[in-house]
């Protein structure tokens, strides 16, 4: 498969890196470590005015009509950035409700999407249980033209600000996923102190919340698994960022940090570790961006590509982050390097829509031979 970006991709690449540079600098963030925002209100505009908002929505919508490669661009500038925003999670919900919301749902939400009129996020996962379908306990029960709907969720991003939430939950025995107004009687939310501090995640309640039946996005577990394998290639596309990021920080302070009157880059030793550092960066974009590629072609390989890109991004996190840290010494350790901030998000990354063993016990699922009938 050619990686080779095309001109309009590589124009994407770099206008996500001007903003960014501009908008969400390493300074930018740091102020907004204490801030109870969502996302930076200037940014989010400027965001959507270069058309990220709406980059997967269909055309007929006010989107751009892109794919999942050109949103792992901008998922990787993100991450490179390690800048706040709902912009993935609200792309994510948006590309569901492409795919597999009834027409009128899909022209009341898409259109504000794609402006930024408001934003959408996912509510997956739920408290000690896995990134997985067999984690989803919230229920949802048809009561006349209404489900209703009960659980709770965790780690859901953005939930604070957004307007629309997609909770998946078991309707009729098999998990399915609902829009809800982030409004609604019965939906509480609740600000999570988590291990990241450039974004912002939260528990939501919801009890007896009422949607009509017409606002099921993912009719079943095909679909639903569909939209966990967009969100692993973009939090892959996103953790890619943030390992490029990591690899260059340490080679530039390995490049002015002297001992024994030789800058510590010079040492075999510790060439040999940045060269791990880069093989690790290089995997993780081949995965990433075939992952990506491979879910817009449809091709036959897509959600075994998705789980060895979420797979490899997963595990090199750790090894990544070790590395970066012990290299960058003690100073690496305090509060005011921004190392730590690269980090939190990258850890943070690895465990997100399933981490490197749940992707491995479903890669073994998908490359098992069905056995035969007799």
């Amino acid at each position: 498969m050619d990686f080779e970006l095309s001109d309009e991709q590589a124009m994407l690449r770099a206008a996500s890196r001007d903003l960014l540079s501009d908008r969400a600098s390493i300074d930018v963030v740091r102020a907004q470590l204490d801030q109870d925002d969502d996302v930076d209100p200037a940014l989010w505009r400027l965001a959507a005015q270069l058309g990220w908002l709406g980059l997967a929505i269909p055309e007929e919508h006010d989107g751009a009509g892109q794919g999942l490669a050109e949103l792992t661009l901008v998922a990787e500038e993100i991450g490179r950035a390690v800048a706040r925003g709902p912009f993935l999670p609200s792309a994510l919900v948006g590309r569901a409700l492409a795919r597999d919301a009834a027409p009128p749902l899909r022209a009341a939400v898409l259109p504000a999407l794609a402006t930024g009129a408001a934003w959408a996020t996912w509510a997956f996962a739920e408290p000690r249980s896995p990134w997985t379908l067999d984690g989803i306990h919230a229920t949802a029960r048809t009561d006349g033209v209404s489900v209703v709907l009960d659980g709770v969720k965790t780690a859901v991003q953005d939930a604070g600000g957004a307007r629309w939430l997609l909770v998946t939950a078991r309707h009729e025995g098999a998990p399915a996923s609902f829009l809800v107004d982030r409004d609604a009687p019965g939906v509480v939310v609740r600000r999570q102190r988590v291990l990241d501090l450039t974004r912002s995640f939260y528990e939501v309640r919801l009890d007896g919340v009422r949607v009509p039946r017409d606002h099921r996005v993912h009719s079943g577990p095909a679909e639903v698994q569909q939209g966990l394998d967009d969100a692993s290639v973009l939090t892959s596309g996103e953790t890619l960022g943030v390992l490029h990021r990591l690899l260059e920080l340490t080679v530039e302070y390995l490049k002015v940090r002297v001992q024994f009157d030789r800058p510590l880059g010079s040492f075999q030793a510790v060439k040999h570790k940045c060269a791990t550092m880069a093989m690790l960066v290089h995997g993780t974009r081949a995965a990433t961006y075939y992952a990506a590629m491979a879910a817009d072609a449809a091709a036959p390989d897509a959600a075994r590509a998705a789980s060895v890109a979420a797979s490899y991004s997963s595990a090199a996190t750790g090894d990544m982050s070790g590395e970066a840290l012990q290299l960058h010494g003690g100073i690496g350790f305090t509060w005011d390097h921004d190392l730590h901030l690269y980090l939190r998000r990258v850890e943070t990354d690895g465990v997100l829509y399933g981490d490197a063993a749940i992707h491995r016990d479903r890669l073994c699922d998908l490359v098992r031979p069905v056995p035969a009938a007799h």
